[in-house]
């Protein structure tokens, strides 16, 4: 296993979706209803990544994982383990719910999963924000009678963002999406989402979407106050460093190269502006264009190039 696996993406209607993927990403969407998420990688029972082009088209990741394990994900892993991140593009033409992912401690009493994530901005509105985590000094008296006269607004910090920031979100952390923001997220491999609210507003139905208030308050962590992104910035950086996974940002200038040695990981590598070039093409396989998410397996040794400047986050250490 010595080549890149590229994946089919998995779109989702969501209430607060869009077309931006189709207009910034030059993506073919379905031709209708609003388009929240790209599902880019992800193995769970519900939905399945297939492999686009390649020798392995048309497979499975979970039949290529377990037919290739080793070459894959590196010799310790278990073939019946599932792919541990799920990578998403999101299109928030609206703004999503004030919620909160169950934390491990507290998940399986609720029967929901951790989940764990980053969001990086990859274009933004002039007046785009976020909502992460609460106003300091908020507690959680304040925010159960904020939410019963519904001034939970007051309560949450919220903060403008522009491209290339980058925000960690860890299981507890309260938050939502603006609208105006197209973000991809690297996350655990999860679909635990727990709203608290959801400003009032309608699911495709036309009726109130599920609120889940007692789920949400258990997950809340109560004295996380204001924190701050990861700002857009010429250098690389680290955007994310917890025991799920890593995640760092890299930049390429016109013709630079970056090299993945073979057995040292499996990596997933994004390319968040710019194209790269994979010297030499395997299995046809030559240039990688903004929005491309594609699985670097443990066995396979390779180097991307720039043609012109490029943007890379590379999400790794998530196979221990």
């Amino acid at each position: 296993m010595k080549e890149i696996l590229r994946f089919e993406p998995i779109y989702q209607e969501r209430v607060w979706g869009g077309r931006a993927l189709e207009a910034t990403l030059g993506r073919t969407l379905p031709d209708q209803g609003p388009i929240g998420e790209s599902w880019e990688m992800v193995d769970r029972p519900e939905a399945q990544s297939v492999i686009r082009g390649g020798v392995h088209a048309g497979q499975t990741l979970r039949a290529l994982i377990e037919k290739y394990t080793a070459d894959i994900m590196g010799p310790s892993w278990p073939a019946s383990r599932p792919f541990p991140i799920l990578v998403k593009w999101l299109d928030c033409r609206e703004r999503l719910s004030l919620q909160v992912h169950p934390p491990a401690a507290v998940a399986g009493e609720l029967g929901g999963e951790p989940k764990t994530e980053n969001w990086f901005i990859a274009e933004t509105s002039a007046d785009a924000q976020l909502i992460v985590g609460l106003k300091r000094g908020v507690t959680r008296a304040q925010f159960e009678e904020a939410l019963a006269n519904g001034t939970l607004e007051q309560c949450v910090h919220r903060f403008p963002v522009a491209r290339g920031d980058s925000i960690f979100v860890f299981s507890g952390r309260i938050h939502a999406i603006d609208a105006g923001n197209l973000i991809l997220e690297i996350q655990q491999n999860s679909d635990t989402t727990y709203r608290v609210y959801d400003w009032g507003r309608v699911g495709l139905d036309g009726k109130p979407r599920k609120l889940h208030i007692q789920e949400s308050l258990k997950s809340i962590k109560w004295d996380d106050y204001e924190p701050t992104p990861v700002r857009g910035s010429p250098t690389a950086a680290v955007l994310a460093n917890c025991k799920e996974f890593t995640i760092r940002r890299h930049l390429l200038g016109r013709g630079e190269r970056i090299t993945f040695p073979a057995g040292e990981q499996p990596r997933i590598l994004s390319v968040v502006s710019g194209a790269v070039r994979l010297q030499p093409a395997v299995a046809g396989i030559d240039t990688l264009g903004r929005g491309e998410n594609v699985l670097l397996p443990y066995a396979g040794t390779f180097t991307f190039e720039a043609p012109d400047s490029a943007m890379l986050l590379i999400t790794e250490n998530f196979t221990a």
